[in-house]
C-alpha cells in the first residue's frame, strides 16, 4: 500500500501542475459552495437558535463530500484496484490546489509594477480585503500572506490526511482529505462574526488546521534554509485574528525579511519594509518550495504510517491481553 499511495501523490500533482485548478462549474468544490450557499441562511430569529443551526450544518456538511468521495473510491476499487487508485488520485488532486495558487500570486506581483488597477482586480481572487486603496507594496503583502496562508489550507491539511491513511485505507483516506477540505470551505464562506451560522464552523476549522498551519511554517522555513525564522516568527504568529494563518504567514515575513500588513488588523516583522517587486517574485518561489518539502513530509508520513498503526495495534493487544 505504501507503493500505492506514492504513485497516487505522484498522480495527484502531476494533474495539478499539468491542469490547475479545474474550470468552477466542473469543480467539486464549487458544488458544495452551492450547498453551503443554501444552508447560509436564516434558520431562526434568535442569534442563539443561528449558533445551534451553525453546530449541526458543521457536524453535517463536511461529511457530504466526505460520503462522496469516499464512496467514489470503493465503488471504482471494486472494478479494479488501479481504478480504485486512479479516483483517490482525482480526489485528491480536487481537495489541493497549488499551480493556480502560484500562478495567480505572481500575476498579481507582476502587476503591481504596471497597472495598479489589474493588480486590484486580480488580488480579489486571493483574498477578502477592499483593495480599492491599497499601495503596491501593500497588493505584494496581500498576495504574499494568502500564498503562504493558502499552502496550509489548499495544500498541506487535505495532503497531510490523506498520507497518513492512504497506506491503511484509499477509501478512508480519500473521505479524510474531501472532508478537510469541506470544513475549509465552510469556513471561507461561513466564518465570519457577522455570521453567527458560522462560528461552530469557524471553531472547526481552527481546530483542524492547527497542526498544518505549523507544518507549512516548517516547510517554508526549510524551503528557505532559514530554521531560525520559525523562532522569529512565534512573536507575531499570534497576531492575526485566526490563531493558525499567522504561523505561515510570520514565517515567510520573516524568511523574505518584509513586513506583511492588513490595514487596520495586523502587522507581521513590523521593523521590516512592505515587498519589493524581486520579494514578491521570491515569496512565490519559497511558497512553491514549501510544497515541495510538504509532499516530501507526506511521502514519509506515507511510509512510516503502517508501522505505527501495527505498533498501535500491537500495544492495544497488550493491553487487552494484560487487562485480561
Amino acid at each position: 500500500m505504501a507503493l500505492t499511495t506514492l504513485a497516487v501523490i505522484g498522480l495527484a500533482f502531476s494533474l495539478d501542475l499539468l491542469i490547475g485548478e479545474p474550470p468552477t462549474p466542473a469543480h467539486p468544490v464549487a458544488w458544495f459552495g452551492r450547498l453551503v450557499d443554501a444552508l447560509d441562511r436564516e434558520w431562526s430569529e434568535s442569534e442563539r437558535g443561528q449558533r445551534l443551526v451553525g453546530v449541526g450544518v458543521a457536524a453535517a456538511a463536511p461529511l457530504v463530500p466526505a460520503a462522496v468521495a469516499g464512496g467514489a473510491v470503493i465503488a471504482a476499487t471494486a472494478l479494479h484496484p488501479l481504478a480504485g487508485a486512479i479516483v483517490a488520485a482525482f480526489v485528491l488532486f480536487l481537495t489541493t490546489s497549488l499551480r493556480s495558487l502560484l500562478e495567480l500570486t505572481e500575476t498579481v506581483v507582476a502587476a503591481t509594477d504596471g497597472s495598479l488597477e489589474r493588480a486590484r482586480e486580480d488580488v480579489i481572487g486571493l483574498v477578502g480585503r477592499d483593495a480599492s486603496t491599497l499601495s503596491a507594496g501593500e497588493l505584494r503583502s496581500a498576495a504574499v500572506e494568502s500564498a503562504a496562508e493558502n499552502l496550509a489550507d489548499g495544500l498541506v491539511a487535505s495532503l497531510l490526511s490523506f498520507a497518513v491513511l492512504a497506506p491503511i485505507s484509499l477509501p478512508a483516506a480519500a473521505a479524510a482529505a474531501a472532508w478537510v477540505k469541506g470544513v475549509n470551505t465552510l469556513d471561507s464562506m461561513l466564518g465570519y462574526h457577522s455570521k453567527p451560522i458560522g462560528t461552530a464552523s469557524a471553531r472547526l476549522d481552527d481546530a483542524v488546521m492547527y497542526l498544518p498551519a505549523r507544518v507549512a511554517a516548517v516547510a517554508i522555513a526549510v524551503a528557505a534554509a532559514a530554521p531560525r525564522s520559525l523562532g522569529r516568527a512565534r512573536a507575531w504568529a499570534q497576531v492575526p485574528p485566526s490563531p493558525n494563518s499567522g504561523w505561515p504567514m510570520a514565517t515567510l515575513a520573516v524568511a523574505l525579511g518584509v513586513r506583511l500588513e492588513k490595514p487596520g488588523v495586523y502587522v507581521l516583522n513590523p521593523d521590516a519594509d512592505l515587498p519589493a517587486l524581486a520579494e514578491g517574485e521570491r515569496a512565490v518561489t519559497l511558497v512553491g518550495r514549501g510544497a515541495a518539502v510538504s509532499v516530501v513530509l507526506a511521502v514519509a508520513l506515507a511510509a512510516v504510517a503502517p508501522v505505527i498503526g501495527g505498533e498501535l495495534a500491537s500495544l492495544g493487544r497488550t493491553t487487552l491481553e494484560v487487562a485480561g
